[in-house]
């Protein structure tokens, strides 16, 4: 069997094409800890994000439809020239908008942000199901710079919010004021001595972190460009390299082409990028693009091995799995990641924010090295993974005062509890897509539903209980 090559500058531009599918709002919420300093939704604005992420995967349900009722009809190519530009301006009016406050039902709110993040979540949620079609115009080999990509989606924004830091925790200062009264007729000065919230400034302001994310977008967008036009990349192409091949190569051939259904392929993805690689092998076989006229290779159908499927219960217990992990770690557990953290410092809180985001990535990695199809593994991590949310959400529910409270133990315990729990999730979650993909494409679509719907029921659920019956109380800020 003939060796696949691969060019270097193809696999740079697939890594930059890919880092760009959920950069924007990981490196968003990775910017968290410094904009609810400043955001009048103060640490309630987690919840109003997890909720507009959800929402926003009206993006991929439009696309999944509109595939399947015109199939052939829907060009990936034009949707992903589309997401990108969005994308791009997207994150270039951020630095300008992101502070702008509008009173609304009552309260000042950040509109601007909330109506850009949503836009910026469409095009994430919408790149799940568009990113890996276009892919699969390349060869297998070119797949794996993709997910490093996809990776350093949430690697990277971490890495730089980390070199960003907060400033440290906020001092508060007590500052006098002179107030002027008339009492009977004569002005008065009296001097007041109140409490004043004093944050320190991180070692580069929110406005150029956002110009960063900008410049990923504008790159992972030329990148698309030359994937698509320049010759180097054409020729790497699925077509291109079948022309070069004899015909009587059979299972030689080292590309995986995929068939040109108009359908899409399964699971769509909400605020964290571990969800889109649930649909990795499945991709591998069939193509979401109509438009690319790509064919059948049938050499591919030797590859193919006839595997004992799963059982009714089988597919019960996996998706109300998949269910409750999507419900703790999509929509409950991030919209109380402020009340979780917020109280020990907001070191400590920047520390949970970006270090659980790399953690995403890493636990996706180990999955790819250190499979498993075993459903008590997945059982048992599941549940290690529920303990350490209830642990997280005790802490929640006791904000402002929770245990060890100005303690190093509790800032350590509270930061080593995220990066253990978006961990362990990541990985149920990846494994559990895994599983679904050795059984086709309508048990995905499955496992795609089951995850959106456990991410936006967890969201709204717990959106309601920060915002409208409050359960979880932010302490004042000079009690910091």
């Amino acid at each position: 069997m003939k060796k696949p090559q691969v060019n270097l500058l193809v696999y740079f531009l697939v890594i930059l094409f890919g880092s760009g599918s959920w950069i924007a709002i990981n490196g968003l919420w990775v910017e968290l800890p410094i904009i609810v300093q400043q955001a009048p939704e103060s640490w309630s604005l987690p919840s109003y994000l997890s909720v507009i992420i959800a929402l926003a995967n009206i993006g991929p349900i439009a696309f999944t439809l509109a595939s399947v009722f015109a199939p052939g009809k829907v060009s990936v190519k034009a949707v992903i020239y589309t997401i990108v530009s969005i994308g791009t301006a997207s994150c270039a009016l951020l630095p300008f908008f992101w502070k702008y406050t509008n009173f609304v039902a009552g309260a000042n709110r950040s509109v601007a942000l909330l109506v850009l993040t949503f836009f910026l979540a469409v095009v994430d949620c919408t790149s799940s199901v568009t990113f890996m079609p276009f892919m699969a115009m390349f060869t297998v080999p070119y797949l794996n710079p993709y997910f490093i990509g996809e990776g350093m989606s949430g690697f990277v924004p971490s890495l730089v919010a980390l070199g960003q830091g907060v400033g440290g925790n906020p001092d508060c200062h007590n500052v006098s004021v002179i107030n002027s009264i008339v009492i009977n007729g004569t002005v008065k000065n009296i001097t007041e001595y109140i409490n004043v919230y004093v944050t320190k400034d991180p070692n580069f302001p929110t406005e150029n972190f956002f110009w960063f994310l900008f410049t990923m977008m504008l790159v992972c967008g030329i990148s698309f460009v030359l994937l698509n036009h320049l010759p180097l990349a054409k020729k790497e192409h699925v077509g291109a390299i079948k022309e070069t091949e004899s015909p009587n190569d059979g299972c030689s051939n080292p590309a995986l082409v995929m068939e040109s259904t108009g359908e899409t392929n399964g699971s769509v993805k909400t605020s964290t990028a571990d969800e889109s690689r649930n649909t990795v092998a499945s991709a591998e076989r069939k193509n979401v693009e109509g438009s690319n006229s790509v064919v059948h290779d049938p050499g591919e159908d030797c590859l193919i091995t006839k595997k004992q499927g799963l059982s009714r219960g089988d597919y019960i217990y996996l998706l109300c799995v998949q269910a409750w992990v999507n419900a703790l770690s999509n929509g409950v557990l991030p919209s109380i990641q402020s009340y979780s953290c917020l109280p020990y410092g907001n070191t400590a809180y920047h520390l949970a924010v970006t270090l659980a985001n790399m953690a995403n990535p890493l636990a996706c990695f180990i999955s790819f090295f250190l499979p498993t199809t075993s459903f008590l593994l997945v059982g048992v991590l599941s549940l290690a993974g529920t303990a350490v949310g209830a642990y997280i959400l005790a802490l929640a529910a006791m904000s402002p005062t929770p245990v060890l409270l100005g303690t190093g133990g509790g800032v350590f315990l509270v930061i080593f509890a995220w990066i253990s729990v978006v961990g362990l999730f990541s990985y149920v979650k990846v494994t559990i897509g895994s599983i679904f993909r050795e059984e086709g494409q309508r048990a995905l679509l499955w496992c795609g539903a089951v995850m959106q719907a456990g991410s936006c029921v967890g969201a709204i659920v717990t959106f309601l209980f920060v915002n409208v019956f409050p359960m979880f109380q932010q302490n004042d800020a000079c009690d910091l």
